[in-house]
């Protein structure tokens, strides 16, 4: 099938969408086209938000395509907002692609609007850092699903995921899509199986776009890879059995969370698809020129790093760590990674050591991977721990405890800054357009799709 025209006609985003715009616009769309689209409440997030679903179109086959299942993951609320009224403008393309389409702009709105902050710009590494939230594994969307493997069980999905639970047992989708995106880097992708047919359609999308791919690490070490920058969608399991290989103890004891959307859904046979792009750009990540040395030795100065941070990161947060209460979501995530840091880098040693693959020269963007775009990642947890601790600053006024956060809030800050001024004039970054990202993130999705027809 031709999307030329699908993704020609995607607008000029210049800012992304807030919580409040996305439902205003949905409402908008459904009052347009009554006969077109179905809205309904789908659910309340853990604050009590509404949580709106579209129904588009009336194919004989299911699509669920669901955006902010990480809540600095934005692109794909864009991605729908332009796909939902298109479908809707549109009967021809409709009827040609014989899907019901079911749609969520943003799962995770009360994870959205604690990262509107950068939404509007200016995009640079610092404003994002800043601003960024992210929330702890057991209180994300896409991982609280149930999951029971060996010494763990997990059988508390948060209120977001029981949302999706419902739509995928009502709906049963040939097609689900889980529109997450990276921070840094090129395209990437995560299929449930292998699907050869697809690969080059993928890597033509993102050509199209003059958006590269990704040729760095993998985000996690035991992904399988089916193809140059396509991979096997991860679940809990693999997680699991890479601890109870390469670490210490019960790897129970060191996981907080459930399973996976595309875990989840695999009792019905459907096929999931991630599609990773970058909001920031930096033309190393696909030198795949060797270097003199292997790339264990790369891996291992990373991790060695990110400890070296870490351990920085804790001397702070451990010093108003005790004033969190359980309202204050920014450093949950932060001091779980910090309480299993030495683990978790004894682990990624182990097996760094043992991996035969680490036994081949090091390529630039693997170099690149590992000791830059690593330390992006790290200015993430710098931004997290600031808000915290200006979190517990804005309720402590005239207490002891506000004259320790006022010392070490600028502290803390001056180390963010610094830290981004080295990782910005290392990376030389560009900025990647929304516009472009939607239609790699798009023309992906219908390639998949389309391919499903097939089937």
């Amino acid at each position: 099938m031709n999307f030329t025209h699908l993704i020609e006609n995607i607008p000029d985003y210049k800012v992304f969408l807030t919580v409040e715009e996305m439902d205003a616009s949905s409402k908008k769309l459904a009052a347009e086209y009554p006969d077109v689209v179905t809205l309904w409440e789908a659910g309340k997030s853990k604050e009590g938000r509404p949580i709106y679903c579209m129904k588009i179109g009336e194919g004989s086959k299911n699509a669920f395509l669901f955006g902010s299942p990480h809540p600095n993951e934005p692109m794909g609320c864009m991605m729908l907002e332009y796909f939902s009224r298109y479908l809707c403008e549109h009967a021809d393309f409709r009827k040609e692609f014989d899907y019901t389409w079911y749609i969520i702009k943003s799962i995770d709105v009360d994870g959205t609007k604690l990262n509107e902050g950068w939404f509007k710009g200016p995009f640079t590494l610092y404003n994002y850092a800043k601003d960024f939230y992210r929330p702890i594994g057991n209180e994300q969307a896409e991982w609280t699903f149930p999951f029971t493997y060996k010494n763990y069980k997990w059988d508390t999905p948060i209120p977001e995921t029981r949302v999706l639970m419902d739509i995928i047992d009502r709906v049963k989708p040939t097609f689900m899509y889980s529109l997450h995106n990276a921070g840094f880097g090129g395209a990437y992708w995560y299929i449930t199986r292998e699907a050869p047919e697809v690969y080059e359609k993928l890597y033509a999308a993102a050509k199209k776009q003059n958006v590269p791919l990704h040729l760095g690490e993998p985000e996690a070490p035991f992904i399988p890879e089916f193809s140059k920058a396509i991979y096997k969608m991860l679940g809990m399991k693999d997680e699991y059995d890479f601890i109870e290989k390469y670490g210490e103890g019960d790897p129970a004891e060191r996981m907080f969370a459930g399973d996976s959307s595309d875990s989840y859904a695999g009792k019905y046979g459907t096929f999931c698809l991630v599609a990773e792009l970058p909001y920031f750009f930096s033309p190393k990540i696909q030198d795949e020129t060797e270097l003199d040395y292997p790339r264990r030795e790369a891996v291992l100065k990373g991790l060695k790093q990110g400890l070296e941070n870490d351990n920085k990161l804790a001397s702070y947060f451990d010093q108003f760590r005790g004033m969190c209460g359980p309202d204050n979501h920014f450093v949950k995530i932060i001091g779980r990674s910090l309480d299993d840091r030495e683990k978790n880098y004894a682990t990624d040693v182990n097996f760094a050591m043992e991996n035969k693959e680490h036994d081949k020269p090091c390529k630039v963007s693997e170099e690149f991977d590992n000791l830059v775009i690593r330390q992006f990642y790290q200015m993430l947890a710098w931004g997290s721990v600031i808000r915290g601790a200006k979190f517990e600053r804005a309720r402590r006024e005239g207490t002891p405890e506000a004259d320790l956060l006022d010392r070490i809030i600028p502290e803390m800050e001056q180390e963010l800054k610094t830290l981004s001024a080295y990782v910005e004039k290392e990376t030389q970054y560009s900025v990647v357009d929304i516009k472009r990202l939607v239609g790699v993130q798009l023309e992906s999705g219908m390639i998949i799709a389309d391919y499903l027809r097939g089937k």
